[in-house]
Parts: structure tokens; C-alpha cells; sequence
């Protein structure tokens, strides 16, 4: 018999563990509170008895970095049956909770309520919520027991408003009340694909034509309704990238697209990818003042490039099983840098810039990438590896450490590989075609491929034979001190500097209300007058100025952007030099830039010796837009 009875005992637990795992985690957040920058959590988790661990997300899909906020997890409290349950974090995993699972239990009980800085720094572990809306990321209000692969595990969420609040979300739902919303029973990494954007002001914007499956819109929020008022020749911009994308890589991977656009000042400013939608944060007036307009428009089209480049097509390093372990983030440069460069792409085809926005745009872009000293010891790759540290590094002494340079150096890379197939095809061939061979594939509900750089390799060969591992490893691993102006030269244009700013720096320093002398006597002046920062070998650098330091005064008179400008252009001394009066700390000292240095902006301009592949490359491709 005891044999037999412990058989059968062992089948019964075996019975019961298979169970649990099978069982839907029960997720309610009471939202009811988000004015106040908190949100409360409450977790069903089917459990047997004996030891279990509770996991915060750590490394979260799209921010490329251990970014899930579990500093701001505040009043757990687990509980089995009503009775109190003790918990102890692990000493060597800050993101993971030991709990004994009493015997006779079949689940656990687990609350706690996750807080939002005031901060709006990017990233959404920074400022997510006010007075008028929220954004709620689910990785951060959740936590998974680690019993299994997150991939087997299913969560049943449901949410509570604040009073009066609309939501949008792709995640779909079961049912709406006035206890709040029920989603339908989703795998976890469904959920925490799925934000959630809700907000007293909200729109819904329907995209493209309304015979185009599948559908596609913008759901707005905002501070206020007049911040909602989206101008005409802007919504048919966004219907038309809508056309565009779907032209460029002739499939899609998604059952609807929602792009959550949510408009305020003191929110984090960042876009951040999703299968199904992209979380999507700017200016409160971002679609009715031109400066702040300028500046945002190509965050949709760069998110909605990722759902195929990202979400899609994903780097096999960057396709985790859980969200604990470390990812190896080498290949931004085609995750990170291919979707900047198509988005660039894209904003042009559907008119959301001009072809002369487009050009000026690049213009500035490689300016910066050419007065970045920090490229002659930090190649491009590593600033993909270490994009972890980067995303959180200061803004000072920028140029000289390099920032997360795979984007914008990623467009001129792909730039450069677009007019190469041009050029070795004779014209029949383009990366629009690589684009529907590797992101392309069959339409369908959203699933994940992987690829290698040995993968992107051989892709691009099908297209235009070329020994293209080569030519990516040279332009990522190199410490030239010049930035890779290849695809701008063979497109037929030049970087040239003159004294007239561009209109997007006009907006920048219009919106940031700085002075940008970067490529001139190489300082960024903040409104207060503080270097935000200095290119080391430009005049500034050399009389010794640097970031963190303050501007009081030019020439003996009160510093403004009008008398700094002024003096650029030959209002000094009369041996062209410059007096800068600086404070440094409590200490005062006057700084002469001897050298004179005018005004000093970056453009392209024609090079008639070239075609010009550029503007074919910009041409719209949907015969309506023509």
C-alpha cells in the first residue's frame, strides 16, 4: 500500500503543479490614483507549496538595457489565504523575491504599489503620469514567478481609470464597465508588448483609407483639447506613411497598429517599439507649434519602421527567454540604425518633411557625427555594446565619450549601402528590395524571426553581390576621425558649412532655448547660460572652457544669444578675438578665444557631377502621392 499511496500522491502534486502552471495569473492595477504618480497592484499567482520566487522584469524588450524601475516598487506584501506571507529579496538578484508557499496553498496573493518620478528624463521608467494622463507599461507593475520560461506563462489583466478617463491600448479586450476594463487572457510578453495611454483629453484618429486592412490609427493624449487639434496636411502626412510603409516592405506582422501619441511638457519625451503599437511621448503642443512639430516628426515614422525591423526581424542576441538575462546589443546598428534610417526614409515619401527638411536633417546629423572627436578611440560597434551605459550617460563631454551613435551613424551607413546597390545594379535595384526580402515575408499576426549579421550578409548579396561583411565591418569598427559620408557623396551632394542655421537647429534651440556653436567655436550654451558641452579641438576646448561651466558675460557686456552670435561674427576685438567671461564654481575668470571662428552650419548642397540619387531615394512610392 505504501508504494501505491505514494505513487498516487505523487501524481496528485505532479497534477496540482500542472495546473498552477497552466492557470492564468490574475493581474488588477487600480489606476485611480495616477494623478498623484502611483499605481496599485494586486497579483493572484497560482502557486504549490514549497519554494517560490517572484521576478521584476530587469531587461525590458526595445530600451535595450536593465531599465525596469524596481526602485520604485514600494508596500509588498504577499499573502496565502489571507494570512501574511514573509518575503526576502535575493542578495545577489535585486530583482527577485523568495517566498515559502504554505502547505494546503494553491495560490498566492501579491500586492504592492509602483511609484512615477516627476522626472522627464527619457525612458519609461521616467516620468509616466499627471494631473491628465498616464501611460502604463505593464512590465513595471507586475511580477512572474520564475518556476518556468516566461513564454509559457498567461496573464488575465484588468484595469481601473481615474474617473472620466479614456484608454487606448493594442492588448485586446474582453469587456468595459464601470468597475474598469477586462483584457482578454494574453501571454506575458503579449503584455508587456501592450501598453496602455489613458488621459482626460483623447482622440482617436483613424489612418489611411478606411478600405486599407489592417487598420491603423492614432490614439491621441493630451494636457489640454486644444493641444488635440491635429492640422489636416499633418493627419494626411501620417495617412500617407501608413501607404508608404506598407509599399516599402509589401507585407505586414501585425492584426491592427496603433500608434499611442501622448502630448505633454512634463512627461519622459522618447518613442518606444511595440509589435502591435508604439508608445509614442512629445511636446503638449507637438502637433500645432511648427518648432515642436519639426522636431517630433519623425518618431512615428522611426516606431512604426520597428515593427518589422525590432519587433518582426529581431537580432537572435536580442531575443531573450526571460527578461533577467543581459542581452548583447552589438547589432544596433541595423535594430537601431536600419529603422533610423527608413524612418528618414519614410518621413520624406510621405510628406511629413520636405524634400528640403529631409536634406537638412541628414545635413545635421553627419555635422554632428564629424565633430564627434570621441570616434577616434570609441568605434561604432561599441557604442552599440555599450548602449546600456550610454543611454544613461551625462550630456557632458558628449562628442568626446560618443553617445548611442548606432542611430544616427546607422543612416548614414545604410545611406551609404542603399546607393551602393543602386549603383551596382545600375538602378534596377534598391534597399527597398532588401527591405521586402528580410523584413518583408507573408502578412500575419504577429511572430518573431531572428537574424545574424551572417544573416543580413547573405540577404544583401541576393540583392547586389558585394563583399558587404567587410564593408559594414569597416565603417563599425573603425576610429577614423571622419564620419562615413560615403552615401551622401554618392547620392550627389556635399556637406558644406555656411553662416545661415538651418531651420530644424532654428526650432531646437527655439524649443530647448539654447545656442548651438558646436561647429564653430564648439560649445552648446544652455538658456542660463551653463555649457551643456564642449567639442574638445575647437576654440572653446583650447582656451580651456569646459561643460558645467557658465557663460556670464562676451566682450564685457551680459552674455546673450544675440551678443555671442554678434561677436562670431566680428564684433571683438580688433584681432578677432573673443572674451568670454565664465564662472566656475564660486570662481570667476575670463577665457580669450584668439583664433576667430564665424558662424558655422551645416547644409548639402548639389554636386553636379553626381547623380542625384538622393531625391529618387525620397521620391514618394504610392502613385497617389505623386
Amino acid at each position: 500500500m505504501r508504494p501505491l499511496l505514494s505513487c498516487l500522491l505523487a501524481c496528485a502534486a505532479a497534477r496540482v503543479a500542472i495546473a498552477a502552471a497552466a492557470a492564468p495569473i490574475e493581474l488588477s492595477v487600480d489606476a485611480s490614483e495616477a494623478s498623484r504618480r502611483i499605481l496599485h497592484a494586486r497579483l493572484t499567482v497560482p502557486a504549490s507549496p514549497g519554494p517560490l520566487t517572484l521576478v521584476y522584469p530587469k531587461w525590458i524588450p526595445g530600451e535595450h538595457g536593465p531599465s525596469g524601475p524596481i526602485t520604485d516598487l514600494v508596500g509588498l506584501q504577499v499573502k496565502a489565504g489571507g494570512k501574511a506571507i514573509a518575503w526576502r529579496r535575493d542578495p545577489l538578484d535585486m530583482y527577485a523575491f523568495r517566498v515559502e508557499v504554505p502547505a494546503g496553498a494553491s495560490a498566492i496573493e501579491v500586492s504592492f504599489d509602483q511609484l512615477s518620478p516627476a522626472n522627464a528624463d527619457p525612458f519609461s521608467s521616467n516620468a509616466s503620469a499627471n494631473e491628465h494622463l498616464a501611460v502604463l507599461s505593464w512590465n513595471q507593475i507586475l511580477l512572474y514567478p520564475d518556476r518556468e520560461s516566461p513564454g509559457t506563462l498567461s496573464y488575465r489583466a484588468r484595469l481601473r481609470l481615474p474617473a472620466g478617463w479614456k484608454f487606448g491600448t493594442a492588448l485586446p479586450v474582453a469587456s468595459t464597465g464601470p468597475e474598469g476594463v477586462e483584457f482578454s487572457e494574453v501571454p506575458l510578453r503579449t503584455l508587456i508588448d501592450s501598453p496602455v495611454a489613458m488621459g482626460a483629453h483623447h482622440r482617436v484618429l483613424p489612418l489611411a483609407p478606411s478600405s486599407l486592412r489592417p487598420s491603423h490609427e492614432i490614439d491621441l493624449f493630451a494636457d489640454s483639447e486644444a493641444a488635440l487639434a491635429i492640422p489636416d496636411d499633418l493627419r494626411r502626412g501620417y495617412d500617407r506613411l501608413i501607404e508608404e510603409a506598407l509599399q516599402l516592405f509589401g507585407a505586414h506582422h501585425y492584426d491592427r497598429y496603433i500608434f499611442l501619441l501622448t502630448l505633454s511638457d512634463n512627461l519622459a519625451h522618447f518613442g518606444l517599439e511595440h509589435h502591435e503599437s508604439s508608445d509614442n511621448r512629445s511636446y503638449e503642443r507637438a502637433l500645432v507649434d511648427p518648432d515642436r512639430r519639426r522636431l517630433m516628426i519623425g518618431l512615428l515614422p522611426h516606431e512604426l519602421v520597428h515593427s518589422w525591423n525590432g519587433k518582426y526581424r529581431r537580432p537572435a542576441d536580442l531575443t531573450l527567454d526571460d527578461f533577467r538575462r543581459p542581452a548583447n546589443t552589438d547589432l544596433l546598428w541595423v535594430y537601431e540604425g536600419l529603422s533610423s534610417y527608413l524612418g528618414e526614409v519614410l518621413s520624406a515619401r510621405s510628406g511629413l518633411r520636405s524634400p528640403e527638411e529631409a536634406r537638412e536633417q541628414l545635413a545635421w546629423l553627419a555635422a554632428v557625427l564629424e565633430n564627434t572627436p570621441g570616434r577616434t578611440w570609441r568605434p561604432l560597434v561599441d557604442t552599440a555594446v555599450a548602449a546600456q551605459l550610454l543611454f544613461e550617460a551625462p550630456a557632458a563631454w558628449q562628442s568626446w565619450r560618443r553617445s548611442v551613435d548606432f542611430y544616427d551613424e546607422g543612416v548614414l551607413i545604410w545611406l551609404e549601402t542603399d546607393v551602393l546597390i543602386r549603383q551596382k545594379t545600375g538602378g534596377k535595384r534598391s534597399l527597398d528590395d532588401f527591405c521586402r526580402l528580410f523584413l518583408g515575408g507573408e502578412s500575419g499576426p504577429p511572430a518573431v524571426r531572428t537574424y545574424t549579421f551572417d544573416d543580413v550578409v547573405a540577404a544583401l548579396q541576393q540583392i547586389a553581390p558585394h563583399d558587404w561583411r567587410a564593408f559594414f565591418l569597416e565603417r563599425i569598427t573603425s576610429t577614423a576621425p571622419r564620419a562615413p559620408l560615403g552615401g551622401i557623396e554618392g547620392a550627389g551632394f556635399k556637406l558644406v558649412y555656411d553662416a545661415e542655421p538651418s531651420q530644424i537647429l532654428k526650432s531646437q534651440e527655439s524649443v530647448d532655448d539654447t545656442v548651438d556653436l558646436r561647429f564653430s567655436i564648439g560649445i552648446v550654451v544652455d538658456k542660463d547660460g551653463t555649457i551643456g558641452d564642449v567639442v574638445p579641438g575647437l576654440p572653446a576646448a583650447r582656451a580651456g572652457i569646459a561643460p558645467g561651466m557658465k557663460l556670464v558675460a562676451v566682450n564685457g557686456r551680459r552674455w546673450s544669444k544675440d551678443r555671442l552670435r554678434d561677436a562670431l561674427r566680428g564684433a571683438g576685438g580688433g584681432d578677432g578675438s573673443i572674451d568670454l567671461l565664465i564662472e566656475n564654481a564660486d570662481t570667476f575668470r575670463t577665457f580669450t578665444l584668439a583664433q576667430r571662428a564665424s558662424e558655422r552650419y551645416p547644409h548639402l548642397v548639389r554636386d553636379p557631377a553626381r547623380p542625384d540619387l538622393l531625391s529618387e531615394i525620397f521620391r514618394p512610392r504610392v502613385a497617389s502621392q505623386r
